[in-house]
């Protein structure tokens, strides 16, 4: 090991002691000893081990570290440490604005353990109620994670779609409208991405020249077909080429493999070169309707477009309400009477205010008093802003052994009851599924919310088996949330089937935080339309009326 590396984990070791909450001048000496061997003009592993504590800035305890790292090449207390520390708490270290002392606070008392829980945070308006961690900060933070995940090379459907139009926009003004097409994961709406896909009717020495510019992108793959760029935001752009059938090569690279080959073993006879440029004449060739790209992922679309058709696939314009929101009576950072407007605005008919309830107190959920107090505010806004009606509800953590977070006699004030996990996340299997059912059993929940707390990637979620939680919200005539915020899309849409096929009501929901997050049913549609679902089965498609009488139904 070299000065560098010595350095670096004394460094390390100095940090994830702060983390730790450790006596400050242990930390402190370990910090001081990484900046002092750095800047040494003499190497360490070239200096006898017995005259390694006479030199200045090292003293016995840090020689002894020091020996230990030149005879081994491990510091077994950093190596306690790191064993000890979520690796995601550790990566935060990468975040630039955040401190290990400001970690050790995201850590141990808000609870989160890594940069997608922090930036999920920050959407939700949570740091701020954390000493240390103003508004300023905040904004800090979360702009400092996006730049960091923007850098990483794998980015969520949302993040790309200011990306998309102007790389859109310039590809087809190099090579013309008609001869250039988005396809891939993309074009399917897959909920993560990390290429983006594009049929270019050109050949590659065309193309090559166009991308020559002051700064080029890296060029990391080339075939006859195939150019693969990376772009200066991390993100790869891949480029099908050099054919003349835009339809055909579109068709291939838009559906999922499984699709392809479905579709190439049932229809085995197709003239892809005969469709030209238009798409729809495989599927006429076919002699099935038009499958969106969105569906196009498995086997089984194929058999029902045969059988069944198509079915209506959900739109933005059929959602009629706001269901589950938070506002500043917990974590949100507006105020029921704005919320309520904003869904006025966009012409919905209704809104489901759903706070944290009181174990959420690192969201300040709300107590008792606060519940009849908000309660009495509804009453009087819903009195002003007739037709428009507010909804009582609370997002209720499930707690442990599944019960809700209040007595019977509060949560029958509420006009239903959304019940969601928000800790204990790394549950054992059997336990963590019991704790849903018995929380889906309760006659108060109306809406399972967020059914496996994933974060998209960031965090894996709670380990369900979505066929017995499916089977039990259908037992029990509970509704379950496809929560709609980008990070979440969570019931994931690959179980929308079976949950209609179970007769069970799906629901939309932005889960939001703030004004702008009511843009994010935008993002639940788009996750729905792949599993499926149409407006019928969606719950905040419901207007006034069917909604009420949908809570007179329980």
């Amino acid at each position: 090991m070299d000065n560098v590396a010595i350095a670096d984990n004394f460094s390390l070791l100095a940090k994830l002691m702060d983390i730790h909450g450790e006596n400050s001048f242990r930390s402190k000496t370990y910090g001081a000893a990484a900046f002092n061997i750095e800047k040494m003009p003499v190497s360490l592993k070239d200096t006898p081990r017995e005259k390694l504590s006479g030199i200045k800035g090292i003293g016995p305890s840090v020689a002894e570290k020091v020996t230990e790292m030149l005879d081994t090449g491990k510091l077994s207390l950093l190596d306690e440490y790191i064993a000890n520390t979520p690796p995601g708490v550790i990566e935060m270290l990468n975040i630039k604005g955040i401190g290990p002392k400001k970690i050790n606070t995201i850590w141990k008392e808000m609870g989160i353990e890594s940069i997608g829980e922090l930036l999920y945070a920050c959407n939700e308006n949570r740091l701020t109620l954390f000493k240390g961690f103003g508004e300023k900060t905040q904004q800090n933070v979360q702009a400092s994670i996006e730049f960091y995940f923007q850098h990483q090379g794998h980015f969520l459907y949302a993040q790309l779609e200011e990306a998309v139009p102007q790389i859109d926009q310039y590809l087809k003004k190099l090579f013309g409208t008609d001869k250039v097409h988005i396809t891939g994961r993309y074009r399917r709406q897959e909920l993560t991405i990390e290429e983006l896909e594009y049929v270019i009717l050109a050949p590659n020495e065309k193309i090559k020249p166009a991308f020559q510019t002051a700064q080029p992108p890296e060029l990391l793959e080339e075939d006859a077909h195939t150019l693969l760029y990376k772009l200066k935001n991390g993100l790869k752009l891949r480029l099908y080429t050099g054919s003349t059938d835009m339809a055909g090569v579109l068709f291939k690279t838009t559906a999922n493999p499984v699709f392809m080959d479905a579709f190439a073993q049932t229809f085995p006879a197709i003239d892809y070169e005969k469709a030209g440029m238009d798409e729809n004449a495989v599927f006429l060739q076919a002699g099935i309707p038009v499958i969106p790209p969105c569906l196009r992922e498995t086997a089984a679309i194929l058999t029902k477009a045969k059988q069944e058709g198509i079915p209506s696939l959900i739109q933005p314009g059929d959602i009629r309400s706001l269901i589950h929101s938070h506002s500043n009576w917990s974590d949100g950072s507006n105020t029921l009477e704005e919320m309520a407007e904003a869904c006025i605005r966009r012409g919905w008919e209704y809104m489901v205010i759903s706070d944290h309830s009181q174990t959420a107190s690192y969201a300040n959920g709300l107590k008792e008093d606060r519940i009849l107090e908000q309660q009495r505010q509804v009453d009087t806004l819903n009195l002003k802003l007739a037709p428009f009606r507010i909804f009582k509800s609370i997002e209720s953590d499930i707690l442990n052994d599944g019960s809700l977070d209040y007595p019977e006699e509060i949560l029958k004030s509420f006009d239903l009851v959304i019940a969601s996990v928000h800790s204990n996340l790394g549950m054992p299997f059997e336990k963590a599924n019991a704790r849903l059912i018995k929380a889906i059993e309760n006659p108060y929940t109306r809406i399972l919310g967020h059914m496996t707390g994933r974060l998209l990637l960031s965090r894996k979620g709670y380990p369900v088996d979505h066929r017995l939680i499916i089977d039990a919200c259908a037992a029990n005539n509970v509704v379950i949330e496809l929560n709609a915020h980008p990070r979440r899309l969570d019931i994931d849409w690959q179980w929308i089937p079976y949950a209609l096929e179970k007769g069970v009501l799906l629901s939309i929901n932005p889960d939001a935080h703030a004004l702008d997050g009511l843009d994010d049913v935008k993002y639940g549609v788009l996750a729905a339309q792949k599993g499926g679902l149409n407006c019928l089965n969606n719950l905040s498609s419901f207007t006034l009326p069917e909604f009420e009488k949908w809570l007179r139904n329980k």
